[in-house]
């Protein structure tokens, strides 16, 4: 599985953008994916995961009610509306997958498939 994140960018707080990860090889559809985030200077931190067929999705607190996390299996896609950003949004946000068959849904060591991250600023 090879995962390609885009979509991220600068913008002003209270806005809103959409990251997408598009997964190739083996089909993504199959596999549990999350979008964990590294702000500078800090470790990486959970954002969200659903499993394949998004019967379990799991937010983070911090995003909860703000961020989700959708899935159109058909394109091997995942993606992540984020809505009403804050400063504190800012961040490299890297998907993941996770084919081991072990889901542990917010531990990164737990994934073995990652994106290559992509960046999103929110300005105050």
């Amino acid at each position: 599985v090879q995962l390609q994140a885009s979509g991220g960018g600068l913008v002003q707080a209270g806005g809103s953008l959409r990251l997408s990860c598009v997964g190739s090889g083996r089909m993504l559809r199959t596999y549990p994916v999350a979008w964990f985030r590294q702000a500078p200077g800090k470790e990486r931190e959970f954002v969200c995961a659903s499993n394949w067929k998004m019967s379990q999705i799991y937010y983070a607190d911090s995003v909860k009610g703000r961020f989700t996390i959708s899935r159109d299996n058909d394109k091997n896609t995942v993606y992540l509306q984020m809505n009403s950003l804050k400063p504190e949004d800012t961040a490299v946000y890297y998907c993941a997958a996770d084919t081991t068959g072990f889901w542990y849904y917010n531990v990164a060591e737990e994934y073995d498939y990652w994106g290559q991250g992509t960046l999103v600023t929110v300005s105050s």
